[in-house]
């Protein structure tokens, strides 16, 4: 399970690292939207919820679909810019078609299925399609999908006004106290790239991202393609090439890992500054296979038995009536997905729950899926 961007032939100047106000702005709504996704910003979330007055509270709530659940395109730029103000211009830029069907994917909860179909501005049933699925989401995003929909303009116009009253309520101070920090994360970032390659700078961003390159031997010879590999729960994949890729720090943005994929949009990734002190994350292929491993009925019997200390195959066959074989089958597959230690003493080997890895499964996984 992985999102892959095709990078093969781009020059490595074409991967563009830069700090952007408007995709912080919308991670800081997304904060304000999800607080349990975010517990480091409970406090934060409190105070400035407390201090909004109730008009633009009402405003972002009637746009919250934009950056609650995933956001929308539009609001990650490709090419940051150095205040608000130019990176909003820049969405202004866009023609309404482009800027509705990115709204209403995010709107609908649609999973992109809206892009590739006519545009619901010139289009009824893509149109009756788009409010259909905005209405199964719930009667406000109904609301703002029609809304978008008979007049984009006005729409577009108070979503502005709206993101720009967020300066003085909260943006502008936040933004000010956070920008050192994502400097310094991005003369990392180029450090990195300058003296260690592209790949150790991937691997900075974020211990799920890799980068694929062909061997000495396949250089030139059209086999393997250069790719970069997110490790997300999904199947997904894009081309980079002919344009680039943008890759974009947070303060506000853990433990989310955004991407911008679609067609016809260049490759973005919001990616959280990393705490000099943070695990890194555990691949979902393993959490999915530590899940995988607990859910058979008798090795979760040996757990049982492990979690209490350590234990020989042959005492475990003996607790629980099974052969010597059929315990060895299991406790390999314990082994291999990382949740038992073991110990030679002698002839024999001791077996034992990793409690730690066990007791974090569940928030190995929250992080995954969040990821």
């Amino acid at each position: 399970m992985s999102l892959v961007v095709d990078i093969t032939g781009l020059p490595d100047e074409r991967l563009l690292f830069a700090a952007s106000p408007l995709a912080e702005l919308t991670a800081m709504l997304h904060v304000l939207a999800a607080p349990p996704h975010h517990p480091a910003s409970v406090s934060w979330a409190a105070r400035v919820r407390a201090g909004l007055g109730m008009e633009l509270a009402e405003r972002l709530g009637e746009a919250e679909f934009l950056w609650r659940s995933s956001r929308a395109d539009f609001l990650l730029p490709a090419r940051p810019a150095a205040t608000l103000a130019e990176e909003l211009d820049a969405v202004d830029a866009l023609d309404d078609d482009r800027f509705v069907s990115a709204a209403l994917v995010t709107t609908c909860g649609s999973d992109r299925v809206l892009f590739g179909t006519p545009s619901p501005l010139a289009d009824t049933a893509s149109r009756d399609r788009a409010l259909e699925l905005a209405l199964a989401r719930g009667p406000q995003q109904a609301a703002f999908a029609e809304r978008l929909m008979a007049d984009p303009p006005t729409v577009r116009a108070r979503l502005r006004r709206t993101l720009e009253a967020c300066g003085p309520a909260f943006f502008d101070e936040t933004w000010r106290r956070i920008r050192p920090e994502l400097a310094a994360d991005l003369r990392h970032k180029a450090e990195l790239r300058a003296h260690r390659g592209l790949g150790e700078a991937l691997r900075a961003v974020s211990a799920a991202i890799t980068l694929e390159e062909p061997g000495p031997s396949e250089t030139g010879g059209g086999g393997t393609r250069r790719r970069i590999v997110i490790d997300k729960l999904q199947d997904n994949s894009t081309s980079a090439q002919g344009d680039g890729v943008t890759f974009i720090p947070s303060v506000f943005g853990e433990p989310h890992l955004v991407c911008v994929h679609a067609p016809g949009w260049r490759p973005v990734l919001h990616y959280p500054v990393a705490s000099p002190d943070a695990a890194p994350p555990v691949r979902m292929d393993v959490v999915a296979r530590r899940l995988e491993a607990l859910a058979h009925p008798v090795r979760l019997r040996l757990v049982r038995t492990l979690a209490r200390g350590p234990h020989t195959t042959g005492e475990l066959a003996s607790a629980w009536e099974l052969t010597a074989p059929e315990v060895s089958r299991h406790l390999t597959v314990l082994r291999k997905s990382g949740l038992l230690t073991s110990v030679r003493r002698g002839r024999y080997v001791h077996y034992e729950l990793d409690t730690r890895v066990t007791a974090s499964l569940g928030a190995d996984l929250l992080d995954a899926v969040l990821r």
